[in-house]
């Protein structure tokens, strides 16, 4: 299927993005979706006959549990209230602990790296075949940035993903920025990876900004397109042509016009990265090399979940609750890893719950990394943000009484068990007031 060129629809960016010209189609995060109801926005732009793809974010097809199926019920009703035409996720782990590791159940709250070996591909396999044969349309898989890599792997990007369309045939979701990132980060060539990937299983493309810090490239999504991302997707460009090109912005939303500007970048790279005629490149097709067609599916070899649960708790245990880092993997990557996510749970808390920062002030941020140092996140970030505001609490915080107060009040109107009346949050709104909100 063709999808043209589009762009990641955020609710902060809607009137821009229904604005913006030669909008073929638009990706929505899935988890920020209500299962039964679409915002308005979303559906003047299905109105006009704009395509709208639902890209989830939490199911952890790479973690070695079998996919949650309350999770893959709701993407598959978001997929069907869209009328999309595909759903797309990542390869990634996003959980672990629990019956498989004998040991509590740990949340990242972030996409962490699948180890490139034959046990997690094993376990990958079936858990994409679990979630293909409950969704109602096509599955494509995102490779992830990543800031770390797993010791002895057994296979490069490429050669893993390969093997995965094989034996799946899921489509690909190939993030250029991601390609970028694990350059500079790992050392992995994008030119190579595009080489060993069935380039023919693309479903899209995802082009995204980032910034380097130290040596390190953060995948931020907060940042324009870079030039260095632009000479990958040209890179990808001259082997393929993509049915679908989209570009994510995620957070410190520029105008429209900066959106715009960026859009002109990347159609100006694909013209000018389309082979010339005679060259050949293979077109892309959902019916070529097995894209989009199941192979027979075969068990999962006995000990692969196991050893799998293991490693992956291993990892995201000292990377979330400070244990000791397992052997092999760089102490100092590990560290940049962990603060990323910690910084990650900050930002996502301060907007599922905006009092926080609010009632904190300057003092959130820090507040809350110190928190998170000690404490994993085991739910949501609904949940986080109220094991936070309690911690804050029970330390003593925060130092002026008004503030202790509000948090004492926000904390209660949301931790009980049903919420509190309209009379009872008048009441402390009044409150509120007079200690000086």
């Amino acid at each position: 299927m063709e999808l043209g060129i589009g762009i990641g629809w955020r609710p902060e960016i809607a009137a821009e993005v229904e604005s913006l010209s030669g909008i073929d189609w638009v990706e929505a995060v899935a988890e920020n979706l209500c299962a039964d109801h679409l915002p308005d926005s979303l559906v003047r732009l299905r109105e006009r006959g704009v395509t709208v793809v639902p890209h989830g974010v939490a199911l952890g097809l790479g973690g070695a549990d079998r996919p949650d199926p309350d999770r893959l019920a709701g993407l598959a009703a978001r997929a069907e209230l869209l009328g999309a035409p595909l759903v797309t996720e990542h390869i990634a782990f996003v959980r672990a602990g629990g019956p498989l590791a004998a040991s509590p159940r740990l949340e990242a709250g972030h996409l962490l790296p699948v180890p490139r070996t034959w046990d997690a591909l094993d376990v990958l396999c079936e858990n994409v075949r679990i979630a293909q044969d409950s969704l109602p349309v096509p599955l494509a898989l995102e490779n992830i940035a990543a800031l770390i890599s797993w010791p002895d792997e057994e296979l490069t990007e490429g050669q893993f993903l390969a093997e995965l369309v094989e034996r799946t045939g899921v489509r690909l979701l190939i993030d250029v920025a991601n390609l970028h990132t694990n350059h500079v980060n790992l050392g992995q060539d994008p030119a190579k990876a595009l080489d060993e990937l069935p380039v023919e299983a693309i479903a899209y493309v995802h082009v995204a900004g980032g910034v380097e810090k130290n040596g390190v490239w953060h995948d931020t999504h907060a940042h324009p397109v870079s030039e260095p991302v632009l000479e990958v997707l040209a890179e990808l460009r001259s082997r393929v042509d993509p049915p679908g090109m989209l570009l994510e912005r995620d957070d410190a939303f520029p105008p429209g016009a900066e959106l715009a500007g960026e859009l002109d970048a990347i159609r100006a790279t694909l013209r000018k990265a389309a082979p010339s005629a005679g060259r050949g490149p293979t077109p892309a097709s959902d019916d070529t090399a097995g894209a989009g067609r199941r192979t027979a599916a075969a068990p999962v070899p006995a000990g692969s979940r196991d050893r799998t649960a293991v490693a992956q708790t291993a990892l995201l245990s000292a990377l979330v609750a400070g244990t000791p880092a397992p052997e092999g993997f760089d102490h100092r990557r590990l560290r940049v890893q962990s603060r990323a996510l910690a910084a990650k749970r900050a930002d996502v808390v301060a907007k599922v719950a905006p009092e926080l920062p609010e009632i904190l002030g300057d003092g959130y941020r820090a507040a809350f990394l110190a928190y998170a140092g000690s404490r994993p996140m085991s739910g949501g970030y609904r949940r986080d943000a109220l094991d936070f505001a309690e911690h804050v609490l029970i330390a003593g915080g925060p130092d002026d009484p008004a503030a202790r107060r509000r948090l004492t009040y926000w904390w209660q109107d949301r931790s009980g068990a049903r919420p509190p009346r309209r009379t009872t949050r008048l009441v402390r709104a009044a409150r509120a007031v007079l200690v000086g909100k």
